[in-house]
């Protein structure tokens, strides 16, 4: 159970679809509500596939490089406390999102694979925290965890963006940026966490027990 958490919450705040909301309300003000909803079902698609082909290839990915699990936990820690610590300030981490590509997407017919699924959604910390979790799968079932929690998030994120409109109304730009930051204080933690199971595992700390 502790596992299972572990994933769907470190997944579900690194791809992070409230604060992906103000871009897709930007970058699809011209769409109708129906081909807004379509844009939101094929970024959430877009993400299942992407953190779910990286679940399935992340330990082949360890062997061709010769990556050992406490080194992309460490280097992992640190991208994901460079998003928590943007996250805090209420803004989108440069990982996920650019300028640029905001400005570039206002002027695409089709935003829902580039920019919105890949990198907005299913950016490198959210895949570095799929390999990172995939990396201490022991058994079987943490697997399907990990994967059932990638489908779960992507079925939130199309929640989330496909109701977009009422979803902004309902939170505000307040309500918005108070989840982001409650969000990106518990991605530090996650992020110091990682850090320090990497150490850990390189026998230089001893794991520490769980809350």
């Amino acid at each position: 159970m502790s596992f299972s958490l572990l994933a769907f919450s470190s997944i579900l705040f690194l791809v992070d679809p409230f604060a992906a909301l103000p871009t897709f309300l930007a970058v699809t003000a011209g769409q109708s509500p129906s081909k807004r909803v379509r844009t939101a079902r094929k970024a959430s698609l877009t993400a299942l596939v992407v953190l779910s082909i990286f679940a399935f290839i992340g330990q082949y990915i360890f062997r061709l490089f010769g990556i050992t699990l406490p080194a992309f936990e460490i280097a992992g820690g640190i991208i994901l406390l460079l998003i928590g610590l943007d996250m805090l300030e209420a803004r989108r981490s440069p990982t996920q999102e650019v300028p640029p590509d905001t400005e570039a997407a206002a002027h695409k017919d089709d935003v829902g694979i580039v920019p919105m699924g890949i990198p907005m959604l299913a950016g490198p910390g959210a895949i570095t925290s799929v390999m990172v979790l995939v990396g201490q799968a022991q058994a079987r079932w943490q697997l399907l965890a990990i994967l059932g929690s990638i489908a779960l998030t992507s079925l939130i994120c199309f929640l989330v963006l496909g109701s977009a409109a009422r979803v902004g109304k309902l939170l505000g730009e307040t309500g918005i940026r108070i989840l982001v930051r409650i969000m990106g204080l518990l991605l530090v933690a996650l992020a110091v966490q990682y850090f320090v199971n990497g150490l850990a595992d390189l026998g230089l700390l001893q794991h520490a027990k769980v809350i």
